[in-house]
């Protein structure tokens, strides 16, 4: 009955993609937005974005950090009540600190996990994972190399990749000693994995998450 009245309490569904770079997560929430059912999944709190998600609502990041989080929830969304966005691991913990700084979500003593469902009604966590590694350290040394970390419509390498075998080494070493959910004390017992090679194979799976 406690979740029925929680329910009706929050009808916005919210969601969150975990993940590293190269592991499929522009395959995913692309994906995720094309089916108009799942929100418009982005990196609405990469630190370097935020000014611009925040003009285009009103919003400043800087003065009001409640007040761009709230807004994101409640604009960023599809008919059916979802919002959905992006964390990488590697500013995980700056936007944790964020939130907590802020006392709106909650204070000293409250755990990671709980801030969160606070700031986001009824969060489910979704984790991305590419297990061939050796294709992902490639493909983020390619990335490194050319700056293009998603294919755009205006958007160019800087410069033509070339084999550099220490550069695929360090990001080997790289994907193997890090994991989203080791960056910081998350334990969700809401969650779901998925690999990339699963999306390509079968992309409709996208809708899984609902």
């Amino acid at each position: 009955m406690g979740g029925l009245f929680h329910k009706l309490r929050h009808p916005r569904r919210c969601y969150v993609v975990c993940t590293i770079p190269r592991s499929g997560s522009n395959l995913l929430t692309d994906g995720l937005r094309a089916t108009r059912q799942a929100g418009m999944p982005k990196q609405f709190f990469l630190p370097k974005s935020e000014g611009r998600y925040g003009a285009e609502l009103g919003l400043d990041p800087n003065a009001d950090y409640p007040g761009y989080v709230s807004g994101m929830v409640n604009t960023k969304t599809t008919h059916n009540e979802v919002f959905g966005f992006k964390l990488m691991s590697w500013y995980l913990d700056d936007f944790l600190a964020r939130l907590r700084g802020t006392h709106a979500f909650g204070d000293a003593a409250t755990d990671d996990l709980t801030m969160l469902q606070n700031a986001f009604p009824r969060l489910r966590f979704v984790h991305i994972v590419r297990r061939h590694k050796l294709r992902q350290a490639l493909s983020t040394a390619r990335a490194l190399q050319t700056g293009l970390w998603k294919v755009q419509q205006g958007k160019a390498a800087v410069r033509e990749p070339q084999f550099d075998a220490q550069l695929i080494e360090q990001s080997d070493r790289k994907i193997f000693g890090t994991h989203f959910f080791s960056e910081s004390a998350l334990l969700p017992s809401r969650s779901s994995t998925k690999n990339y090679a699963g999306i390509m194979r079968q992309p409709s799976e996208v809708c899984w998450i609902f």
